[in-house]
């Protein structure tokens, strides 16, 4: 692990909490203008996904499935951990801190395996995401119910759905930052090119920043 890499607890196993704590739903509901209006959307379809806006509680970067899991894992073996993280739609949502996604991308043009990068979305202030249930399990009259900064019902167990791959249980999470994420990036891109360029390149990621 690069020696940069931030002191932060981490656990030796890849955590795989599905279930939203009430104190991760505070921090969640933080995001939202109306938060008390959130927790009543929760209470009464707890199934259901929603929509908050970023750039305050926190950044999401988006991205593709099989690099956002590569991305994950290489957090958890060989870095910090993670902030929560969600699958959505076949893409892969990792909660970073707010001003991740201006910055991430910057960092990611001065960086020589950018290019084995897929396209990032990048969701920032201004932007808002879809949530995965706080719950995964449907509850009785959900679809009936609706509310402010609720999104259409999935189905979490169907490849197109939502749900938590680490859930939000602390009312305030460590999220990593653009320098980690960046790391996590480069590493992911070199594990998919195979195990020769990836031992071939073991010197620190460039955290030049653009001007």
């Amino acid at each position: 692990m690069s020696d940069w890499l931030p002191e932060t607890p981490r656990t030796l196993a890849f955590p795989t909490a599905a279930y939203v704590t009430l104190a991760g739903a505070d921090w969640l509901a933080s995001a939202s203008p109306h938060p008390d209006e959130m927790h009543t959307l929760w209470a009464t379809r707890p199934s259901a996904p929603s929509v908050l806006p970023c750039g305050t509680a926190f950044d999401v970067i988006n991205a593709p499935a099989l690099f956002g899991r590569r991305m994950v894992d290489r957090l958890w073996s060989d870095g910090p951990g993670s902030g929560p993280v969600a699958a959505h739609r076949g893409r892969i949502l990792l909660f970073a801190a707010p001003g991740t996604a201006q910055r991430l991308p910057a960092l990611l043009v001065w960086e020589e395996w950018a290019t084995a990068v897929p396209p990032l979305l990048c969701h920032g202030s201004g932007d808002a995401v879809t949530i995965p249930p706080l719950h995964p399990r449907r509850s009785p009259g959900a679809d009936r119910t609706a509310g402010p900064g609720a999104a259409p019902d999935a189905d979490p167990a169907a490849p197109s759905g939502s749900r938590w791959l680490v859930a939000p249980d602390v009312r305030k999470p460590w999220l990593p930052g653009p320098d980690v994420l960046l790391w996590a990036c480069v590493r992911a891109a070199r594990s998919m090119a195979g195990p020769a360029p990836e031992a071939a390149a073991q010197h620190p990621v460039s955290l030049l920043t653009a001007g």
